[in-house]
């Protein structure tokens, strides 16, 4: 792909755990569950070696230097793809989302993915998007989290709101999938397996995402394993 990241995710994959509504049939690609054990890698420039990225050094890291490691900030890269500008691309394996730019470039983001068992891999769009959206946690997180029970009817948005300054909503034809693309209250968790399915950005990133795609937006979300220096 002509990319040197700084970033490796060791995966292995299992059969799903979750079956979520009809499957999409897309260019070959369904919108399917997957159950992923990854851990996450950084490259430690001062031992030379590539070390564990987990929940608590992403914290102390965070805590360090306000921000997450330099893989992870908002960049550009060479990247080539036969899909046109505008399109995103979701790397779960390596917590990197990229808008298609002209001239075989795209913008990358790092992200926080679904955990062990709430993956997914599909074709989808853009259905609709908001700035600091109102959160509503689906059935299933209500009866699983006694703390997202009490927002059942909608939590305002704001700073504290779990989906943070943005949102973009994945739907499927012209239905809401329940997955979205938002900001976090938690910018240490970027570049980690933390979410119930949802793609999770830093402020900064999702309102320039934000800003830079409109509704129709194809959103392809890679599969386990997928190679991108195959093209999608």
């Amino acid at each position: 792909m002509g990319e040197t990241t700084m970033i490796q995710t060791l995966s292995k994959r299992q059969a799903g755990r979750r079956k979520f509504g009809k499957a999409l049939l897309l260019l070959g690609l369904c919108l399917v569950p997957l159950a992923a054990l990854a851990q996450t890698q950084i490259y430690d420039s001062k031992t030379k070696k590539w070390v564990n990225y987990d929940k608590r050094k992403a914290r102390q890291y965070f805590a360090r230097n306000n921000q997450v490691p330099e893989a992870f900030r908002r960049q550009m890269v060479p990247f080539r793809t036969a899909e046109v500008p505008g399109t995103i691309i979701i790397d779960g394996n390596q917590h990197f989302l990229y808008l298609v730019q002209p001239g075989g470039q795209a913008i990358r983001y790092g992200i926080g993915v679904g955990r062990e068992g709430f993956g997914w891999a599909g074709i989808v769009r853009v259905g609709r998007t908001a700035e600091w959206p109102t959160w509503t946690p689906p059935p299933e997180m209500v009866a699983r989290d006694p703390n997202a029970a009490k927002w059942a009817g909608g939590m305002p948005g704001g700073p504290d709101n779990p989906l943070g300054a943005r949102a973009l909503y994945l739907y499927e034809g012209d239905n809401d999938t329940i997955y979205r693309i938002h900001g976090t209250v938690e910018p240490w968790t970027i570049g980690l397996d933390v979410s119930s399915g949802c793609i999770r950005m830093n402020n900064d990133d999702i309102i320039d995402l934000h800003s830079r795609v409109g509704v129709g937006a194809k959103v392809i979300v890679l599969m386990q394993g997928a190679a991108l220096y195959k093209g999608v």
